[in-house]
């Protein structure tokens, strides 16, 4: 048996207790370790959950931001009457505008010039089968002529109100006249998506009327504008409308206006002498496609409406009612329009008026009860086949329906006989910026009974200055 000494034990132990020190060293410094790993991770962790917070809420912020967006342009560019395309809005001032840059509208300049060569003579265009309009119905002189170029101002006028003013630059062949073809306010302020406008102003009816010029597919406008609202129907007047606060565009509005243009005529009378209803819906189908709707009615009281037949003056006065019925529809691949896009448009018109005939206003004076119930409409599509060039057809059609004259017959009014004028056109254009366009078109024009006119339009349209984006 073996015996320690004490001696021996006590430097064992000796020997011992710095590796029983290092050991325990050791433990707490792995114990700091993991603590300081732990409260490191925690932080980072902490600060990657604060980062992905704010990434999602930036995500949905942006979400809203674009959804608020997509149905303000919507609502604003068909609201308009383009529909929606941007739309062409103007953000009011906080405060009104003060100093030396308190009026600084908007200028823009449209120039718009034609070329053409026509069979039949331009000065003796008609409508066989319906009672003139008295409007700038027919084509431009044969050669060269100044088209209908538009100088537009608009501005802020405080956070209330936008003025806007447009004149239209023509050429009536002995020499330019210059007509006020709008001038009005809008309200910026009023709540729950109403807008008031009062002053001269495009009717919000249909889906071209409320289009300048310019804006058009084609270089002029349809045979169904041309007989039914004289080629657009424009007001003095106010003008109510209302967008609704939903993802589907929906836009409702009316006008009261003096009624004095046609379907209307010059009046010496207090209130209004016509007025107009119109509803407009659209939306989007998936990524690539979007579509509106509409229908208008237009109520006048024409007295004393005179036009001219056969070279004799002739007046009607009674109630003259019209419908629209208006769609559209465009197309473009992942909604990316500046390679391809497809516009299909088109617009069906019914009338009934009903009053008196008066024959030869500075003869016979001869008064007849009469009724019209009448139609027509147009159908177009333009395609961009590719960056900058598009191509177009469009056909135009009337229906002189039931014409009822009364004791007159269409030996007095020849112009009223029973007749449907119709029209085919094809353009193709090529726009190398969105401020200017190049356009050919060809039509073949049956407006006037037994004489066909093979028409050939070139035409250039430049923007100079501010411009906004056109309606959808």
């Amino acid at each position: 048996m073996s015996i320690v000494r004490p001696g021996a034990l006590c430097v064992a132990l000796a020997a011992a207790l710095p590796a029983v020190a290092s050991a325990a060293d050791s433990a707490a410094d792995l114990k700091q370790l993991r603590d300081e790993l732990r409260a490191l991770r925690d932080t980072y962790q902490q600060r990657i959950d604060a980062l992905e917070k704010r990434l999602a809420d930036s995500e949905a912020r942006a979400a809203r931001a674009e959804t608020t967006a997509t149905a303000a342009a919507r609502s604003v560019e068909q609201a308009e009457q383009k529909a929606a395309a941007l739309p062409d809005v103007a953000i009011a001032p906080a405060t009104p505008p003060t100093g030396e840059g308190a009026f600084n509208p908007a200028v823009s300049l449209i120039l718009d010039s034609k070329f053409t060569r026509f069979q039949q003579d331009p000065a003796k265009y008609r409508l066989d089968g319906f009672i003139p309009s008295g409007g700038e119905v027919g084509p431009p002189r044969k050669g060269f002529s100044l088209g209908e170029s538009e100088l537009a101002v608009s501005a802020n006028v405080d956070h209330l109100f936008r003025g806007n003013a447009r004149f239209s630059l023509a050429d009536d062949g002995a020499g330019g006249t210059v007509e006020v073809e709008e001038a009005h306010i809008e309200t910026l302020a009023l709540p729950e998506g109403l807008k008031l406008k009062a002053g001269r102003f495009l009717s919000g009816v249909g889906y071209l009327n409320v289009q300048h010029p310019h804006e058009w597919d084609f270089t002029d406008a349809p045979l169904a504008y041309k007989a039914f609202l004289g080629p657009r129907l424009q007001n003095d007047g106010v003008q109510l409308r209302w967008v609704a606060p939903t993802d589907l565009f929906v836009e409702l509005g009316g006008e009261l206006a003096s009624g004095q243009k046609y379907p209307g005529a010059e009046r010496a009378a207090n209130g209004a002498g016509l007025w107009t209803a119109f509803a407009h819906v659209g939306g989007d189908v998936g990524a690539s496609s979007a579509w509106q709707v509409g229908l208008s009615h237009v109520h006048a009281n024409p007295r004393a409406r005179t036009f001219e037949d056969g070279g004799v003056s002739n007046a009607f006065s009674g109630r003259s009612r019209l419908w629209i019925a208006d769609f559209v529809y465009k197309w473009a691949p992942d909604g990316n329009p500046t390679v391809n896009n497809l516009k299909l448009q088109g617009e069906f018109f019914r009338r009934s008026e009903d009053g008196d005939l008066t024959y030869d206003l500075a003869g016979a004076g001869q008064v007849s009860a009469a009724s019209f119930r009448q139609s027509g409409g147009y159908l177009q599509a333009v395609y961009q086949f590719m960056p900058h060039w598009r191509a177009g057809v469009r056909g135009d059609w009337l229906r002189a329906g039931s014409i009822d004259l009364g004791s007159l017959s269409t030996t007095e009014l020849p112009g009223l006989v029973v007749y449907n004028p119709s029209r085919q056109s094809a353009m193709v254009d090529w726009s190398p910026s969105e401020f200017s366009r190049l356009r050919l078109q060809l039509a073949r024009d049956t407006s006037r009974a037994g004489e066909t006119d093979h028409q050939l339009w070139l035409q250039y349209i430049m923007s100079l200055g501010a411009h906004g984006a056109h309606k959808f």
